[in-house]
């Protein structure tokens, strides 16, 4: 079953539960997909329905972060809430050892000198952990690294 049947199989499961916040979460992350195909004009792949979803994770996360400036822990906790549901549709999250040992690995193959080689690292970092790992806080990481040396 790929991605897109497990969405559509997941808004009828949410309608006959009557779970009516994993609809709404479901049913966003659908419209993102049927958004995304029609801009792409053809079908998603796996891949590209991933990238749909991990953009709704990022844009919650966005909106965490500022309702938590502003004090208001209940959109706060709808939105942790919301994030928790489109984590079911990524893949197995790398652990934080998992992506440092990547980053190593990219570092000794590449041996940047300077931190203008940032984009060098991520091109090859990229397709290792795309959907897997928060790619800002890799960022961070390999900045923290390059500035380091």
């Amino acid at each position: 079953m790929n991605l897109v049947e497990k969405i559509n199989d997941d808004v009828k499961q949410a309608m006959k539960s009557q779970d009516k916040e994993k609809l709404s979460v479901v049913r966003m992350v659908k419209s993102a997909v049927q958004l995304a195909k029609i801009e792409l004009k053809h079908d998603l792949s796996g891949e590209e329905v991933i990238d749909v979803v991990a953009k709704q994770i990022k844009m919650r996360k966005d909106s965490i972060e500022e309702f938590t400036k502003a004090e208001r822990n209940d959109l706060v906790e709808q939105y942790q809430r919301e994030v928790e549901i489109l984590n079911e549709y990524m893949p197995e999250q790398l652990s934080s050892e998992e992506v440092t040992k990547i980053i190593e690995e990219v570092f000794d193959k590449i041996k940047p000198t300077s931190p203008k080689q940032m984009g060098l690292i991520m091109k090859e970092i990229t397709p290792k952990v795309k959907g897997k790992f928060d790619m800002g806080e890799i960022s961070k990481i390999i900045k923290e690294k390059l500035n380091n040396l």
